[in-house]
């Protein structure tokens, strides 16, 4: 039963995608234009199920840089169709066409004369009639065996609103930062939005020597910092290198007595580093790239302010 239901459902979306090649095709065309000239907002209408997915339609619309607000039916007639504003654009969604609660509003639509978008399975119902443009959302049956249960056709009408927002934003020009800013509290939102600076260690918590450090005092300051480098700067704070834990194992390894060695003779010079006016994905990306897990930071003249480790934009859920 339940690959019957997921087969009926997954040929009601083929059907749908083939009947984009027709004339629906150039009811969604002309949706996505009346939508994009919207200066307004898109108010998404529907009830029951149907209510349900237009909800979820909405928050997609909205997170993806287009406008947009539930408004329900049932509520819209006692004050809320006050929220539907010349400019706006409503797309109604009905499976039947014939929701008695959205029917009633027509006439008060299409007086406010805001463009009315029907999403409909029965393109003859009193939605269609009454729409500027009818998407098709029609179903032959639905998965449930007794063919009543919303179920196949909220699954197209889903993934029709699925359709019209990815269209929009590929015309929009909808960036992943722009997603990210929409969703400050996700992931992607921190690893879009977080700057280097935010994020990384600065002053005192860097770890840092003159070229003629001794070793004693390179491996002092390592220590104390706890960071697994120490930069090596000018008095200026140019960067001239760094001395990693890595380095030091690769130099006991090759049994080079470091007791009397200074810092710019143990150093690696000219290291990898960053700017520090980049998002902190930016150092991620670069880390990842050269497998390092300490990087420095540096301004436009190339003086260090400051050091990241992996540690450091692990704690702060950039990765």
């Amino acid at each position: 039963m339940a690959s019957q239901a997921l087969d009926i459902e997954a040929r009601a979306l083929l059907d749908l995608k083939a009947r984009l090649q027709g004339e629906p095709g150039a009811a969604f065309t002309r949706a996505v234009h009346t939508m994009l000239a919207c200066r307004g907002r898109v108010v998404v209408m529907g009830m029951g199920k149907s209510g349900h997915v237009g909800r979820k339609i909405t928050a997609t619309l909205a997170s993806t840089g287009t406008p947009a607000m539930f408004v329900h039916p049932a509520e819209a007639h006692h004050g809320d169709l006050g929220m539907v504003q010349p400019g706006d654009v409503v797309i109604a969604i009905s499976n039947s066409g014939e929701s008695e609660e959205l029917t009633a509003l027509l006439p008060v639509i299409k007086r406010i004369g805001v463009p009315l978008v029907a999403m409909t399975g029965k393109p003859a119902s009193s939605l269609a009639r009454h729409a500027d443009i009818v998407l098709d959302s029609a179903v032959s049956v639905e998965a449930c065996p007794l063919n009543l249960a919303p179920t196949a056709s909220t699954t197209a009408q889903m993934a029709l609103g699925d359709a019209l927002a990815v269209v929009l934003l590929e015309a929009r020009g909808f960036k992943a930062e722009d997603f990210a800013r929409s969703h400050p509290g996700g992931a992607l939102g921190r690893r879009l939005l977080t700057h280097l600076r935010d994020v990384m260690r600065s002053g005192e918590a860097v770890p840092r020597v003159a070229p003629e450090a001794p070793f004693g005092e390179l491996m002092r300051e390592m220590s104390a910092k706890g960071l697994g480098a120490a930069a090596v700067i000018e008095p200026t704070g140019r960067l001239l290198g760094v001395f990693t834990d890595g380095d030091l194992r690769r130099k006991i390894e090759a049994g080079v007595d470091l007791r009397g060695l200074t810092a710019a003779e143990l150093m690696t010079p000219a290291p990898r580093t960053i700017r520090d006016d980049v998002l902190a994905a930016e150092a991620v990306s670069l880390m990842e790239a050269h497998r390092i897990n300490t990087l420095l930071v540096v301004d436009a003249a190339g003086a260090l302010v400051g050091a990241v480790s992996t540690n450091d934009l692990m704690r702060a859920k950039v990765i």
